[in-house]
């Protein structure tokens, strides 16, 4: 229930959000000039810049000039500004889907009024993905530290047990062994068993019952005797704090091994916050295809990105769902290895007006662009994880 709620604030954040981009009109009210009960449109003045005007919408700023004061008029609002159903969404999702590139060109060429603009288009997009992921269970794990403590106490129990069953059949035989050979080495056995049954009793202390860890990696030695094993003070045998030089990157990295859980949450939580950083770092790789042709511009390759991206959020909401069932798994599949290169090849195409090789030999450098981007993100959000 908690992820339900987490999801669905997520999903009203991103759609907040989105529609705070969009130039929206009505959210104010106006004043009415004249005579009192006076209907008179040319005599009214804008609430938000006092133009006078007439007709439904002020001409100076685009505010309607219609007042609403009615509880229903709330609930229009909240509605409207969660789930932003208005015009420009069912215009804009359809060429988004189908005609991507068409959608992309018109937005550049200047029909700006008519659609979702790409920035709230992708956020609201994005959020939404994240807001289903949470809902459906899809994550990072984040009870890492937890699940590989358990395991290292059940190899500790389990190899102690094997232990002393060998412990009690080595006892058995020094009684019953009457060979002054067989007992030395009977004796020497049990003496090497019992140690490791002491250094497996260090070891299981230092895994708590709540499944944390202790502070630093323990390592077992032995003393001056040979007999009694004690955890040593030289946890650079296993980390790597000798080998790094660089304190930042040294407490990052200790603080992957002290509580990987908590850095693969803090991941998660990073990727829909600063998923936004995708578009900088695409840009210039669709500039470098486009590098030699002046006509296109940084804006003409930002709106590409930021609708392609937008609509991959969408994909991943559809895919995801569909995933939940067992028999469209496959459809899910499907969705998932030939929209997204066909969804970029069209866009490329209707975008930037190519013919059939040059979309096709840039889908297949983008292709790679694309890992290098990702590489790059996650690079970004593990940098990110360490304040």
């Amino acid at each position: 229930m908690n992820d339900i709620a987490e999801g669905l604030g997520i999903g009203i954040e991103g759609t907040l959000l989105g529609g705070a981009i969009e130039q929206r009109r009505g959210n104010t009210t106006v004043t009415q000039v004249g005579a009192a009960g006076s209907d008179d449109r040319d005599q009214a003045a804008c609430a938000n810049c006092s133009a006078l005007t007439s007709g439904d919408y002020c001409s100076n700023c685009g505010q309607k000039t219609h007042i609403h004061r009615t509880l229903s008029a709330i609930g229009h609002d909240l509605v409207h500004g969660v789930l932003h159903l208005d015009g420009k969404l069912w215009r804009t999702l359809p060429l988004l889907t189908f005609k991507p590139g068409h959608l992309t060109r018109r937005y550049v060429d200047g029909e700006r009024a008519s659609f979702v603009s790409p920035m709230a288009m992708f956020l609201f997009s994005v959020f939404a993905m994240f807001a289903v992921f949470q809902i459906v269970g899809i994550g990072v794990p984040t009870n890492l530290g937890t699940v590989a403590s358990g395991a290292a106490a059940n190899e500790i129990e389990e190899r102690r047990a094997e232990l002393v069953e060998r412990q009690t059949l080595l006892k058995e035989t020094l009684q019953s062994a009457d060979d002054p050979d067989v007992l030395a080495e009977t004796a020497g056995e049990l003496e090497a068993v019992e140690a490791e049954i002491q250094a497996l009793a260090v070891a299981s202390r230092a895994v708590t019952a709540d499944g944390e860890q202790s502070d630093g990696p323990t390592v077992i030695v032995a003393d001056e005797t040979g007999s009694d094993m004690v955890p040593s003070d030289s946890s650079a045998v296993l980390t790597a704090d000798g080998d790094i030089d660089i304190p930042f990157i040294e407490a990052l990295v200790k603080k992957w091994q002290e509580n990987p859980g908590l850095m693969f949450y803090k991941l998660q939580a990073n990727g829909y916050k600063f998923s936004w950083l995708l578009i900088p770092l695409s840009i210039p790789f669709v500039w470098l295809l486009f590098a030699w042709k002046r006509r296109f511009k940084a804006y003409d390759h930002a709106v590409f990105v930021t609708y392609s991206l937008a609509f991959m959020s969408l994909l991943f909401i559809a895919v995801s769902l569909l995933s939940l069932v067992e028999s469209t798994v496959w459809i899910a599949g499907l969705l998932v290895a030939f929209v997204p290169p066909i969804h970029v090849y069209k866009q490329l195409r209707g975008t930037y007006g190519l013919n059939r090789f040059s979309a096709l030999w840039r889908l297949l450098a983008l292709s790679i662009f694309i890992w290098i981007v990702l590489a790059l993100f996650l690079q970004a959000l593990l940098l990110l994880g360490a304040f």
